[in-house]
């Protein structure tokens, strides 16, 4: 079967944009082709900084024929009906049509039979792929030359220079697919590496493409390339007695820089390593794009680094390392001196004593100042929240509330707090602001504050994402979660919500925090008190403050579900947990989730489950029936009314059932609450087999129907069976 090439070339395509590009251009193409009733085998495609290459494989010669069959209007209609009819069907008169009845007996109908021939799939490509080329979804794109003097030219990230386009099966010579875009015709060639073989490549199929450009210096699949910078990059530091200090995201950015990577190394002077080895890196991967090395066996960083070029030079690399070199060594002396900043005492630290009173702040000590200048300097957090003093301030004091949950020294998470946010007055973290947090520690620890303050300065800003770690410490949770609150129920006290897609604060991210620090911390936390405290310090006049902490609380809950839905729980368990009680307790809820996805999985609990949806089935049904609502079925059901064996062993097992089932969830002992339900399973089967539910006696009818009611009951003391999908 046929396959496809294609190869859009043009000036550099960001690193950031490649791989989304890749997967847009791969998904335009084949739902396109799909569309147009086109299947295929496998595609595939690839980025370069100079290309986009799309590999299709199985593709048919030529589209299938299609039928359709196009109703009209009724027998006798109007004229123009009819005319608008062999218009859209493309019928000439309605002789081309036939009458077929309706089979809801509403008369007959004309009825047009479409045939279409297919198409030759080369003819259908040439159509679809100008098409997707003009209208491709670039996050930037420019126009360009004579052409760009019209608003209808052709738009892309960096001009476009060349379309290569090749359709044919594997035991002929591919054809190219005829068609032009801007003036740019597709072809059947290529050019590699812009220095080290520049020259035009023809090309046939993907089979000697990826060869050719090989020997043309291009490694076209950018996990290749990722691969050959890796190892060479471990192999090149081994061979110098070093370890690589691996970045993921600094090797997938660097792949996407080159098209022939080739690794070299750096050095720096040593006494540059006297700098925080995060600013090292900080600073050689900003603004170099380069990897940092460090001693073997050790974490202590080594003067050297790698970089990766995009040549093969003529000596080896040696003067792009010394190029290279100097750069990092300019921006090293600039990290210094911010360094050596940080740590020397601010020239006007007298202003800040009211400041320092507030806070309860040292001012003999550097980061103290820091901290004092910020909320003395009355920086702007967010025009309706107050300044980053004032946050400092109501972080602080949910800090100490919090001390106590979390089994923490309130006065070591107040200091914590009142340190947190204080590099942000720092040279360092105002270069580097990814170093936050990390250099307040540092920081923290040269002016001798406690080992868990220092740690709760770095990990307060944590978990910043579903992947980051997650603070344990004491004191390092209560602080990171005081600060996740406050910016919480600061932006809820607003009415500043997240909408849609929309979250310029961060607000789910949050969210996520708080849920992660509570559930894998196993807290015991009564969110709404939590929420409510948070906003009491915003001093803000909130008209229901009750009512905002329960839609605070929502959200929240909100993100649990998308949080347990990515662990692998499934969402109906979740509101079944949810509707049971407790719903600001997360690790309550978790608990009844794992309690009750476990009882699901046994037999005795599907068939009680299906039991149940029986029984709520027929008490639903006759609940519409009642003009109360069905509030007479809630009272208890009569003893003396029972008339089968099965009657009585239902209610006897589940008073049994609800007893010790709510007296096991009492205790939060979930799994022993299932097991208790369990024992319902027989007599609920035995009871539908034997008993009629909607029996002619309106008194055995009422009576039966209060048993279901109190089984109804007895299985929602421990989850909301009705949600549970099934």
């Amino acid at each position: 079967m046929p396959d496809l090439l294609l190869e859009l070339f043009s000036e550099e395509i960001p690193a950031r944009m490649q791989a989304q590009a890749a997967a847009d251009l791969k998904k335009l193409v084949t739902d396109a082709l799909v569309e147009c009733g086109l299947t295929y085998e496998g595609a595939a495609a690839y980025a370069t900084p100079r290309r986009l290459a799309l590999n299709l494989v199985g593709l048919p010669a030529r589209q299938p024929d299609s039928r359709e069959e196009k109703k009209g209007p009724r027998v006798g209609s109007p004229d123009a009906a009819i005319q608008g009819f062999l218009k859209s069907a493309g019928l000439a008169s309605l002789d081309q049509a036939k009458i077929e009845a309706d089979p809801k007996g509403k008369g007959e109908f004309y009825v047009a039979v479409i045939e279409r021939a297919g198409r030759d799939t080369i003819e259908v490509l040439a159509e679809v792929l100008p098409a997707i080329i003009r209208s491709f979804p670039w996050p930037k794109s420019m126009r360009w030359g004579v052409s760009s003097k019209t608003s209808d030219a052709l738009r892309w990230v960096r001009p476009l220079h060349s379309i290569l386009a090749s359709f044919g099966p594997e035991t002929e010579d591919p054809q190219i697919v005829p068609f032009e875009v801007d003036g740019i015709k597709s072809g059947n060639q290529t050019r590699g590496h812009r220095f080290l073989s520049p020259g035009a490549i023809t090309v046939r199929r993907f089979d000697d493409y990826v060869p050719a450009l090989e020997a043309a210096k291009v490694v076209l699949d950018p996990a290749r390339r990722r691969d050959i910078i890796l190892h060479d990059a471990k192999d090149l530091a081994f061979a110098n007695g070093l370890e690589l200090v691996e970045d993921e995201a600094l090797l997938n950015e660097v792949a996407g820089l080159v098209e022939w990577p080739v690794v070299l190394m750096g050095s720096f002077e040593e006494a540059f390593l006297d700098i925080p080895a995060e600013v090292i890196r900080a600073t050689i991967r900003a603004n170099q794009k380069c990897f940092v090395l460090r001693k073997q066996g050790t974490d202590q960083l080594a003067n050297r680094f790698l970089l990766v070029s995009n040549i093969e030079a003529s000596d080896g690399g040696t003067a792009i390392a010394a190029g290279n070199g100097r750069v990092v060594r300019a921006r090293l002396s600039d990290a210094l001196y911010f360094w050596e900043t940080d740590r020397k005492p601010l020239p006007d630290v007298a202003l800040y004593g009211e400041a320092a009173k507030q806070l309860g702040l040292d001012l003999t000590k550097t980061l103290d100042q820091r901290i004092a200048k910020l909320a003395h300097l009355n920086v702007v957090f967010h025009e309706k929240l107050g300044t980053q003093g004032e946050r400092v301030l109501r972080i602080r004091t949910l800090a100490q509330e919090l001390a106590g949950l979390c089994g923490a020294d309130a006065a070591k998470a107040a200091r914590a707090a009142a340190l947190a946010k204080a590099d942000l007055m720092t040279e360092v973290v105002g270069e580097f602001p990814e170093t936050q947090g990390l250099m307040g520690r540092r920081y923290a620890q040269i002016q001798g504050e406690d080992p868990q303050v220092c740690a709760a300065i770095e990990d307060h800003y944590k978990p910043q994402g579903p992947s980051d770690r997650v603070p344990n410490a004491p004191v390092s949770i209560a602080v990171a979660l005081a600060d996740k609150i406050d910016t919480l129920a600061g932006f809820w006290a607003i009415d500043e919500k997240p909408t849609g897609s929309k979250d310029p604060f961060a607000l789910r991210r949050a969210a996520l925090g708080v849920i992660r620090l509570i559930l894998e911390n196993n807290l015991r936390a009564n969110l709404l008190d939590l929420f409510a405290a948070g906003l009491r310090a915003q001093k803000k006049k909130v008209a229901d403050e009750a009512a905002v902490a329960k839609d605070l609380l929502a959200f929240v809950i909100e993100r649990l579900k998308v949080y347990l839905r990515d662990a692998g729980a499934r969402h109906d368990l979740i509101d079944a947990a949810i509707g049971a009680g407790a719903a600001d307790d997360l690790l309550l809820i978790l608990r009844r989730v794992e309690a009750l996805g476990s009882f699901l999985e046994t037999e005795d609990g599907k068939n009680l489950l299906a039991g149940y949806k029986r029984a709520v089935n027929i008490i639903r049904a006759e609940e519409k029936k009642e003009k109360d609502g069905g509030t007479s079925f809630k009272q208890a059901h009569s003893a003396a009314l029972r008339a089968q064996d099965e009657e009585h062993a239902l209610a006897s097992a589940v008073a049994t059932a609800a007893a010790s089932a709510g007296a096991q969830a009492a205790r939060e002992d979930f799994a022993g609450a299932m097991s208790a339900l369990a024992v319902l399973r027989a007599p609920v089967d035995a009871f539908f087999v034997a008993v009629t539910v909607n029996d002619a006696d309106p008194d055995k009818r009422l009576n039966r129907l209060r048993l279901l009611n109190e089984l109804r009951a007895a299985m929602h003391g421990v989850a909301d069976f009705s949600k549970i999908a099934g």
